[in-house]
């Protein structure tokens, strides 16, 4: 099998993913490639992309590939797409997000602490959106269901891993100061969109 036949067929596995993508553990077991041949085909399908002034990129995300369209394009896009999943979220579902990134798995008491405020509805539009999972129950009284996020908010926001989360800052040694958080993950979600 030639360079061009494998680099076809990696393009043609990302296409038929779709939305998520593959795993590379996936794709190297269709192709039958090495991680490192893997990575080589990746980025060659990426520069032809890039040369060639085309609508599709290649991106790593969540420990795979995935094709998606040119972000300098977004605002063509958005305009013919009109759907009630792409619209934003609210500053309370924001909130609750950006606690289940950095604390996770956390509980929904804990975020309700953190936030000062009852959690349920942001809880329910992050999970119908995707964006959050049951991650498990807390031990002791109760087992209370814990949170965290999912592949799917992973791609969203463009992040390998949750490390690539921006850093919180602390306002006083010892102590987050929840509006530098909420700030600082709210910025990032801004970036993105």
């Amino acid at each position: 099998m030639t360079e061009k036949d494998i680099t076809g067929r990696l393009e043609g596995l990302l296409f038929v993913a779709g939305d998520e993508g593959m795993e590379k553990a996936h794709l190297l077991n269709a192709l039958q490639l090495s991680e490192e041949e893997l990575e080589q085909h990746a980025d060659k399908l990426n520069q032809q992309y890039e040369s060639g002034g085309r609508g599709i990129a290649l991106q790593e995300v969540a420990g795979g590939y995935q094709l998606t369209t040119r972000p300098e394009h977004a605002d063509m896009y958005k305009k013919l797409v009109s759907s009630p999943v792409n619209t934003t979220l609210s500053q309370a579902a924001l909130e609750c997000l950006a606690v289940i990134a950095y604390r996770q798995p956390v509980a929904r008491m804990e975020i309700e602490d953190i936030r000062g405020v009852k959690t349920d509805r942001p809880l329910r539009t992050l999970q119908n959106r995707g964006l959050i999972q049951e991650t498990g129950r807390k031990e002791g009284a109760g087992r209370a269901i814990l949170y965290g996020t999912t592949r799917y908010f992973l791609e969203q926001f463009g992040l390998q891993t949750l490390n690539d989360l921006p850093p919180l800052e602390k306002e006083e040694e010892g102590s987050e100061d929840f509006d530098l958080f909420f700030d600082r993950f709210q910025q990032a979600v801004e970036e993105e969109g």
